[in-house]
């Protein structure tokens, strides 16, 4: 990934979706080619000279203060999120003189006390995820829970390659546009704070080499943070879940984040989640891999209406 580019596309993109009329600006004149606002605009309604924000959004926002970049910001109405993500641009490039410096690659296991939390969460899928969304650990029930992404005989499979690449996936999730929307927005932020990082970059390339979708998604360039929300699965053992998922950074494992998945009470997912459980724990004998039963057949979740 050239970073200077991706400064470029960032500030770009962002200028595209901001009319003229939304900021105060007379719309009068010349005929605009490009939707949004023109660089000399955001240059105004940052206080900066038209050649100067020219230079920095050609890539030279690396050597710019906090202020101007907080200036910036507020001309293209940028989020929290797309803030701190131009913010990470910025500084990202500041250590551009030595792209090739190795980095440590994703721990290829938790602690084993981790690992013991994880287990402890009776009747609640957990799961730990790398910053280039590698699954580095589950509990056995969010491993019954994904066991899709495990049909391939992957222990360390990555959610957008299986998102974007695997023929199930759109069924696996039932609303697979804004699970996939949510990745690369994901994978877009971790790229601004991290544009050297050689594993996240054979990552992008791969899924944009592969996919159509993840290619026009990457293009965007959309940022999204989020902590909690709902997944809708459709499970190939106990049918529909609807889960609340809610993410916490691990502050002893840098970079690594855990997901704990919730049913409502009294739901029909409460009681799909209990079966996936009760299956999860028989097939739990030595040397079993319960990925490879996902497919054998259980009787259905209690009927709500």
């Amino acid at each position: 990934m050239d970073h200077r580019r991706q400064i470029q596309e960032f500030l770009a993109s962002r200028r595209a979706r901001i009319s003229p009329q939304s900021v105060g600006l007379p719309v009068a004149g010349r005929k605009r080619r490009v939707p949004g606002l023109r660089r000399e605009e955001v240059a105004a309604l940052a206080g900066l000279s038209v050649d100067y924000y020219i230079r920095l959004e050609r890539g030279a926002l690396t050597h710019a203060s906090d202020s101007v970049v907080t200036a910036i910001s507020r001309a293209l109405q940028l989020d929290e999120t797309e803030q701190a993500h131009l913010i990470a641009l910025a500084r990202a490039g500041q250590s551009h003189a030595a792209p090739s410096r190795p980095r440590r690659n994703p721990p290829a296991a938790i602690a084993p006390q981790l690992q013991s939390v994880l287990d402890a969460l009776v009747g609640v899928p957990a799961l730990v995820r790398s910053p280039t969304l590698d699954v580095v650990a589950t509990n056995a029930l969010a491993r019954a829970l994904y066991s899709e992404l495990y049909t391939d005989g992957s222990e360390r499979p990555n959610l957008a390659r299986f998102t974007f690449l695997a023929p199930q996936a759109e069924q696996f999730w039932r609303d697979w546009h804004r699970v996939a929307d949510d990745l690369v927005a994901h994978l877009r932020a971790a790229a601004g704070a991290t544009p050297y990082d050689r594993h996240l970059t054979d990552l992008i390339g791969e899924l944009s080499t592969r996919s159509d979708t993840f290619r026009q998604l990457w293009a965007r360039h959309d940022v999204r943070a989020y902590g909690r929300g709902t997944k809708r699965f459709q499970h190939p053992l106990v049918g529909p879940l609807d889960l609340r998922y809610d993410l916490m950074h691990l502050a002893a494992e840098p970079g690594l984040t855990m997901i704990t998945y919730t049913a409502e009470p009294g739901s029909a997912s409460q009681d799909g989640l209990a079966l996936l459980a009760s299956w999860a724990a028989s097939q739990s004998t030595p040397g079993h891999n319960p990925a490879a039963s996902t497919r054998e057949s259980v009787p259905p979740p209690p009927h709500h209406d």
